[in-house]
Parts: structure tokens; C-alpha cells; sequence
């Protein structure tokens, strides 16, 4: 019988309820017992190469609070990090900030967008690529996500292949021949969460929706679709032979 997956969980969170509800919400999704995933936060932790040792998969959460167009005191280990885990052929999977860091990472672009923000629950369609992907070959043509940012990834890195998108580019990509993967959209968040989420940075949120945008945004739906997307991605490339 093979070993239990080991899942490293990278967060950018202050607020503890969210620190934890995040963890929650990745145990979930990807069906993993509390004993395989090792939780880091860049905001406290060291981020030493030595994370990734004795691990399967690396994870990457959202952020209320951080941007991947600025930079920090902990951005250069971060991304220290996340090259030595693709340098081991790690799997990743980003996950919105997480997606954006992946991007400019490797070579791609984010920028400062509030103008075409996305928060509530959007539909998003697979590209030819995104049907042909061994992850997201399994969903519709066009499914509905949940949403929320302000930055957007405008460039994907070399070697990026767009999976989904909609009226905006890069709703999720992968890196060629490399089992790293981003999505701009929460498929870990469910419509409760969504809203505490929302309600947890809403005066962040406040400046680029206004009153009646956040309002709009926090009567927002399930979206079942997605749920299973990271357990896939675990299951394609993270299960030990």
C-alpha cells in the first residue's frame, strides 16, 4: 500500500481565523488527513529549502493582505523556494496570490488591476489546452468559480500554457513539462467561506467594490464544480508510485 501523500501548504496570512480556515479548506479539497499537510506562513516562518524535504506536493494559498506586484521582506525566499521546488520536479498548485507568485516566479507578469477586480462568483471556459489537460480535462467547457482580487496576471512565463480564462486572460495556466499549475479563482473556497472571507478584509475590499459591489459580492453561490480540482491535481501528479 502506497504512503499517504506529504503536502506542503505555503500561506500570506496575519489574520489567524483565516490562517486556519485556509488550512481547512485545503485538507478538504484535496481530501488530505491533518498529519500530511505541514503548514508554512510567509509573514512569521523562515522559508528554508528544508521545507521541501520528505514532501510530495507544494501548495500555495491567497492573500487579503499581500500582492505579488509588490515586494516584501520575505519575497526573495519565497520565491528562493519555489525555484528549488521546481528544481525537484515538485508538483505546485497556486492558488489566486498563489498563482500570481507562481507567474512572476518563473518569468510572468502581474500587475495592479482594480479596474477589471473579480469578487463573488464568476464563470470562467477551458481553452484547447485546458481540455486536453489531464486535470482540467474533467470539467465542462464552462464552469462557474469563486473569485476575488484586484491583481491579474498579463503575462504568463515562458513556457506558460493558458488553461481557462474569460473576458480576462489567464484564469489558470500551467508551466510546459512541469506539473505547476495556477488558478486566479478559489476552487478551495465554498460560498460560506467565500463570505467569511470577504467579510474578514472587507475594508480592503471596500476601496476598489464600494458598498453596494461588496454587497453584491457576499450573495454569492456554491460552485461544486471545482471542488474535486485539487484532489485531481494531487491524484495526476502527487500520489507515490
Amino acid at each position: 500500500m502506497p504512503a499517504p501523500i506529504r503536502v506542503l501548504l505555503i500561506q500570506a496570512r496575519r489574520l489567524p481565523e483565516i490562517e486556519r480556515q485556509e488550512q481547512r479548506c485545503f485538507l478538504e479539497c484535496g481530501r488530505l488527513h491533518p498529519t500530511q499537510l505541514r503548514c508554512v506562513n510567509v509573514t512569521r516562518d523562515m522559508l528554508r529549502i528544508e521545507l521541501l524535504d520528505h514532501i510530495d506536493a507544494v501548495l500555495i494559498g491567497g492573500s487579503g493582505e499581500f500582492s505579488a506586484v509588490e515586494q516584501y521582506p520575505w519575497t526573495e525566499a519565497l520565491q528562493h523556494l519555489l525555484r528549488a521546488a521546481a528544481d525537484r520536479k515538485l508538483p505546485m498548485f497556486g492558488s489566486c496570490w498563489g498563482h500570481q507568485m507562481l507567474a512572476v516566479t518563473f518569468g510572468g507578469q502581474v500587475v495592479r488591476d482594480p479596474a477589471h477586480a473579480e469578487f463573488g462568483v464568476g464563470e470562467v471556459h477551458l481553452t484547447r489546452a485546458g481540455h486536453q489537460d489531464p486535470v482540467f480535462g474533467h470539467l465542462p467547457s464552462r464552469f462557474y468559480v469563486s473569485m476575488g482580487h484586484r491583481d491579474r496576471v498579463v503575462t504568463l512565463p515562458p513556457g506558460g500554457i493558458e488553461l481557462a480564462r474569460n473576458t480576462q486572460p489567464f484564469q489558470a495556466f500551467r508551466l510546459k513539462d512541469r506539473p505547476v499549475y495556477g488558478t486566479q479563482f478559489h476552487s478551495e473556497l465554498n460560498a460560506s467561506r467565500l463570505r467569511k472571507r470577504l467579510q474578514a478584509y472587507h475594508n480592503l475590499y471596500l476601496d476598489v467594490l464600494g458598498a453596494e459591489g461588496l454587497r453584491c459580492a457576499m450573495q454569492t453561490e456554491t460552485t461544486p464544480t471545482v471542488d474535486n480540482l485539487i484532489y485531481h491535481f494531487l491524484q495526476t501528479y502527487a500520489t507515490p508510485c
